[in-house]
């Protein structure tokens, strides 16, 4: 599969005391409309790519669905008409301006309303805190990782961020087995986002509750992150940056092992030790 490629903008650029002109790559963020049964149910600012996975990662973690049996069809094209139905709903890389997701019956919460949700903000939806711990349950004991293996992660996902590369400027979220193997990753412009486009991936390939993986994501580890990863069953986030105290709250309410500052060989744990071996 080729790699995929970043737009660019023409720029002028000023370096070593001189100007020059250039074509930059950018990262891209643009809207997507997500429908449930023909209504609108939220317009999302992410990076286009993937974009049935993170409509339904998003459906997901907001409770909406709970499995791939669940889904009639998914509406790819830029109008919604192009329809996928049973095992082609795989067909998940598709770029479109609306996703309109079918259900096969009704949907097992309804949103209290439409919301929009930027790029920077993965929860902005929700009406309380106490809205954001529904349905959550503790996560399942999960493997004991090798201390030794976890800063070796951050390595392998930066390899997968083809546009990064490029770019510089995008978030990504990877999905490793308990031996460090890499199983997914995903871009996009905003963190959360990349980590819906990999619970829509599982998902489709039935592969719900995560219970025997480590999420590593670039940047932080915000709330939003936490609760999403939850609702998909992983026992241990490792994030580069700093948590929050908010998302150090709630892994630690849910028995979630909880990592930050992943880098240069050394990490801090913040909940759920028992998983990290020696600690």
């Amino acid at each position: 599969m080729a790699k995929p490629q970043a737009p660019k903008a023409s720029i002028r650029r000023w370096s070593a005391g001189a100007w020059s002109s250039a074509d930059d790559p950018i990262a891209a963020e643009e809207p997507l409309q997500v429908m449930l049964n023909g209504e609108p149910l939220t317009v999302l600012m992410r990076t286009p790519g993937a974009d049935i996975e993170l409509a339904l990662g998003l459906l997901y973690a907001e409770g909406i669905i709970r499995s791939r049996a669940e889904i009639d069809s998914v509406g790819i094209s830029a109008e919604a008409q192009e329809r996928t139905q049973g095992t082609r709903v795989e067909a998940s890389l598709v770029e479109s301006n609306v996703v309109d997701v079918r259900l096969v019956g009704q949907p097992r919460r309804r949103p209290q309303r439409s919301f929009i949700a930027s790029s920077a903000c993965g929860v902005c939806g929700a009406e309380m805190i106490e809205d954001l711990r529904r349905d959550l349950a503790t996560v399942a004991p999960g493997p004991t990782i090798d201390p030794a293996t976890l800063p070796n992660l951050v390595d392998r996902l930066r390899e997968g961020q083809d546009v990064f590369e490029q770019t510089g400027g995008l978030h990504a979220a990877g999905l490793f087995d308990a031996a460090g193997s890499l199983v997914h990753v995903r871009e996009d412009i905003g963190r959360h986002n990349a980590l819906d486009k990999i619970v829509g991936r599982l998902l489709l390939d039935a592969a719900l509750p995560a219970s025997s993986s480590v999420l590593v994501v670039s940047g932080r580890a915000g709330y939003e992150i936490i609760q999403k990863s939850i609702a998909a069953g992983i026992p241990m986030v490792a994030a580069v940056g700093a948590p929050s105290s908010l998302a150090i709250a709630l892994a630690r309410e849910f028995n979630q092992t909880l990592i930050g500052f992943l880098r240069s060989g050394r990490f801090n744990v913040y909940s759920a030790p028992a998983r990290v071996g020696g600690s």
